[in-house]
């Protein structure tokens, strides 16, 4: 008989309508709340995006997962609570709360490991909110980047990849192929507490660079260097591939996945989709007159909120002198969706858009000192890549668009224009002014890392690029380059930097909004959750 092997995750949910994934161990039927749908195969393994339609606004729905009519979720004996699907009010102003991190590396029975990752903030969470009244939990997870670490893997993992390759050979321990990248979801997913989460709060998910690898598309250089290796070709189509099974397709609203024509394709083959999916890897990594093969980015509308999310690596383009964070194609379509009636404009990006000032100048001299041909170009993109100089500051005229229209959308009606981002293992909020007055505040929200260590010599290194007086040494120098135009925009940091593992939630009610950073830590009785001060995003000046 099939058995569930990951899963359910609990992915779009609406008013109306509700997808459910799921990992079985054979071809079959799955069924969620009454609708049912045959999984799909790639390379020998199974799966399935259960499609929920004709639901009841603001309603409840407790569910389970049958596999051919036999129940495989809920484990039987767990004592948590029934996995449920809880659509949203239909319209109007709703109070909303949202959930958010990156960067979570896998539970480890390793006790070096355990110490060095510390405590999951998301399992921290999970234990809290099985024991709160429904209402208290978050309409929304958003999880901003580093689901898996392919460069960086477990030693659970790296014994498992020599016990089936030669592991002396490049990539030595990192991930190969697609079957490795399964055993990477497996190993975060599973686990009792995180994985009754992603079955109960809906959960929305963007890809950063270690899930496919460290500085992922930081320069053409970089690109160049990497696909001259002869494992290169075949790990990035395994990144794409594994990320549109597990993490792409449940961002998608009924709608979208109906006119998606791979899903389409996929779930429609009856065989094994691995060529359909290949192919569709291959173009999607690649550049078409400035433009990237596929839109990763999507927008998600929960009452007066709306969510665009953003791609911010797959999406470069770097080729022919160009350097931009996403293509034209994709920058128009963020423009587009970002015009709406809402009143808090949420913006997910993996990197932060406002960084402590003194990487932020840091990163805008290093972009024109790449330029150079001579030694001192060759030089500052080794310091690029060492560095990790490779953020929103550095792909300026991408920042300085997006400053714009985070600017004009300011302008508006909305009451709070917020990017939402993760990757620099720190946590912070920062405040954002501009040349001219708007109406809406402006925030980058950043929290990381989830469930990873923190580099204590790094620390110190934060807390010191948000010295203002470093900051004007380095904005003055940054100054002299004619090439380097002065900042649209300013911005002053109201909270942090704060280091360990954290989740951050984001409350609205009507148009006001707050959010409260939860510091992740051991109890008793299990992992725990430590709030910091909330941060008032609208009433009054945060201090």
């Amino acid at each position: 008989m099939p058995d569930l092997i990951l899963g359910p995750v609990l992915r779009h949910v609406d008013s109306t309508s509700a997808t459910v994934w799921v990992e079985t161990d054979a071809s079959c039927d799955v069924t969620v709340a009454g609708r049912s749908t045959r999984t799909f195969e790639v390379l020998g393994h199974h799966y399935a995006l259960v499609v929920l339609t004709d639901l009841e606004p603001a309603s409840v729905t407790e569910y389970d997962v049958r596999l051919d009519g036999t129940v495989r979720w809920p484990e039987p004996g767990d004592d948590l609570p029934p996995s449920r699907i809880r659509t949203l009010p239909d319209g109007g102003d709703h109070d909303f709360l949202l959930l958010f991190g990156s960067c979570r590396k896998p539970e480890s029975d390793d006790p070096t490991e355990h110490k060095l990752w510390g405590t999951d903030a998301l399992a921290a969470y999970a234990l809290r909110m099985a024991t709160q009244e429904e209402v208290d939990w978050p309409d929304s997870l958003v999880l901003l980047g580093d689901q898996v670490y392919a460069d960086e893997t477990s030693k659970a993992t790296q014994e498992w990849i020599k016990g089936r390759r030669d592991a002396s050979k490049p990539p030595g321990t990192e991930v190969a192929d697609f079957t490795e990248y399964v055993r990477l979801y497996h190993e975060s997913w599973s686990t009792r507490l995180v994985r009754w989460l992603f079955a109960t709060v809906p959960t929305s998910m963007i890809f950063d660079d270690h899930d496919v690898r460290d500085d992922w598309n930081t320069s053409q250089t970089w690109r160049d260097e990497i696909e001259a290796t002869d494992w290169w070709a075949q790990r990035e189509r395994a990144a794409v591939v594994s990320y549109w099974i597990y993490q792409h397709i449940g961002n998608l609203a009924p709608e979208e996945l109906a006119q998606d024509e791979t899903f389409r394709a996929v779930t429609a083959s009856g065989s094994d989709a691995v060529a359909v999916l290949s192919d569709f890897a291959d173009v999607a990594t690649q550049e078409f007159n400035g433009r990237k093969g596929t839109r990763w980015s999507y927008r998600r509308d929960f009452g007066n909120v709306r969510l665009l999310v953003v791609d911010t690596r797959s999406g470069r383009i770097l080729k022919d002198g160009h350097r931009s964070m996403v293509g034209d194609g994709e920058f128009e379509w963020i423009e587009a969706n970002a015009d709406g009636d809402y009143d808090h404009l949420l913006i997910g990006s993996s990197l932060p858009w406002l960084m402590p000032h003194a990487i932020a100048h840091v990163q805008s001299m290093n972009e024109v000192s790449c330029r150079r041909t001579d030694w001192r170009g060759r030089l500052a993109e080794k310091l690029r890549q060492a560095a990790d100089l490779e953020h929103w500051p550095s792909f300026r005229a991408s920042s300085d668009r997006l400053t714009k229209l985070i600017r004009r959308i300011a302008e508006g009606n909305a009451a709070t224009v917020c990017v939402l981002s993760g990757d620099v293992h720190h946590v912070y909020a920062a405040e954002a002014t501009f040349d001219r007055p708007v109406n809406a505040r402006v925030y980058q929200l950043t929290c990381s890392p989830l469930h990873n260590a923190v580099e204590r010599f790094m620390r110190p290194l934060f807390r010191l690029a948000w010295w203002q007086p470093l900051a004007g040494v380095l904005r003055r120098w940054m100054y002299r380059s004619p090439e380097i135009e002065p900042l649209p925009v300013d911005w002053t940091k109201v909270a942090g930097p704060f280091f360990g593992n954290a989740v951050a939630t984001l409350r609205v009610r009507g148009r006001d909004a707050d959010v409260v950073i939860e510091m992740a830590g051991d109890g008793d009785d299990g992992p725990t959750l430590r709030p910091l001060p909330a941060v008032a995003l609208t009433a009054g000046r945060p201090s």
